[in-house]
């Protein structure tokens, strides 16, 4: 295996663009099929919300769950391969899912497409972080979440039009996207390293396990990630509730997907020059739980888009934000490992996210309290942009006086 010092700039080049190339296959493969499973069996099939918010919860928890272990896994073994099984495993649960009309094989192929996405994850990301230079990776951060925006749009609008003839061909068009994926990530993407000396197996577990900062970075998270799971679950339930057809899905989507193709790059770009990264994150956080709240008074689709708008604007602040803090948290003997355990801020967050948004928007309209989740969505937002700020202004404070104790000992 190389070192990525002795790649040459143009397969560096090539990699990055695989990568990206990799980040809008697997968006408009996912987002074409993972949205419309709670349409599809809810509202085509009469299912119950609430164990389809408990399928969408166990997907989040197995995939990102495991995606630790898939860091781990790339650190000692580098990426590629790693990326390219992971990607047929996933293949193979979009073809299962084709045929899925019980809830235990529905269970077994959103199981084994988590599998398949918890062994691509991690490494996609640390390769990023790899083969990109420091002062590139805010950048390509930004890039993989614009075009993760773009498959993002037409992942569900492609998907809306394939479910009028059929949630099967939603499915296998689904499994044609990680296809692609997988062809192009094995010709073009070079045999990279994510960790600097890999240690033995699992040790860079230890060193993330002492470094208690980033462990609150990570627990802090899991409220982002709480809120942004919505748009799987509550999301596509309200706009279907307020629009009185699946079209309104397609819509809600289109306006965060569209927002952030626009305006993450250049904002970000605007912003990462003048703000801490702790601090657009807390932002970030503030816009999306008020966006959140603010769906208690939406009574029409016009005020949903306004709410979804305020909601994406916050977004597009925290996704590539928080991976650029992550990467330069991280040890980089163990960049695989820091990706795999903060991946559980998705595991946690996004598992609860899933089954208490399906949980509280059925309990919602039961009681007839339809603002019940939203306040609680925006509670959880707050309080993790304030643990964002506090742990930013602890870390600030420490920096200061060690620069002071450095200083007095001259």
């Amino acid at each position: 295996m190389h070192n990525n010092h002795s790649f040459s700039e143009a397969a560096r080049r090539r990699g990055l663009i695989a990568l990206l190339t990799d980040v809008f296959c697997m968006y408009t493969g996912f987002f074409m099929v993972v949205p419309l499973i709670s349409v599809h069996y809810v509202d085509g099939l009469g299912w119950a919300a609430a164990s389809i918010g408990l399928v969408l919860g166990v997907r989040q928890v197995t995939q990102q769950g495991l995606t630790l272990f898939g860091g781990v896994l790339a650190d000692q073994i580098g990426a590629k391969w790693l990326i390219c099984l992971g990607l047929a495993v996933r293949i193979v649960g979009f073809v299962v899912m084709a045929w899925a009309t019980t809830l235990p094989l529905l269970f077994l192929s959103v199981v084994l497409a988590a599998i398949g996405g918890a062994l691509f994850e991690s490494p996609r990301a640390a390769a990023i972080a790899a083969l990109a230079r420091p002062e590139e990776r805010q950048r390509f951060y930004s890039l993989a979440g614009v075009i993760g925006g773009i498959g993002m749009a037409v992942g569900p609008l492609l998907g809306a039009a394939l479910l009028r003839v059929d949630f099967s061909v939603a499915a296998l068009v689904g499994a044609g996207f990680f296809t692609i994926n997988l062809v192009q990530t094995l010709i073009f993407l070079p045999a990279v390293r994510v960790a600097s000396e890999p240690g033995r197996f699992g040790s860079g577990i230890s060193l993330v396990l002492r470094n208690r900062p980033f462990i609150i970075y990570t627990l802090l998270l899991m409220g982002y990630w709480f809120m942004w799971v919505q748009l799987t679950i509550s999301l596509p339930l309200v706009a279907q509730q307020l629009s009185g057809t699946s079209d309104g899905v397609g819509l809600i989507y289109a306006v965060n997907a569209g927002l952030t193709i626009l305006l993450q790059y250049p904002v970000l770009r605007f912003l990462s020059r003048r703000v801490e990264p702790m601090a657009l994150l807390s932002l970030g956080l503030v816009l999306m739980s008020v966006g959140l709240g603010a769906i208690a008074l939406a009574h029409g689709i016009v005020g949903l888009v306004g709410c979804v708008i305020i909601f994406s604007l916050g977004s597009l602040l925290v996704q590539p934000t928080q991976q650029t803090a992550t990467a330069s948290m991280a040890d980089p003997s163990a960049l695989g490992t820091y990706f795999g355990v903060n991946a559980l801020a998705l595991a946690l967050g996004g598992g609860l996210g899933n089954y208490t948004g399906g949980l509280l928007y059925g309990l919602g309209q039961q009681f007839a309290t339809p603002a019940l989740p939203w306040l609680v969505f925006c509670a959880v937002g707050m309080a993790s942009a304030l643990g964002l700020a506090l742990l930013q202004h602890r870390q600030n404070s420490a920096r200061a006086g060690a620069s002071r104790d450095a200083s007095s000992m001259v």
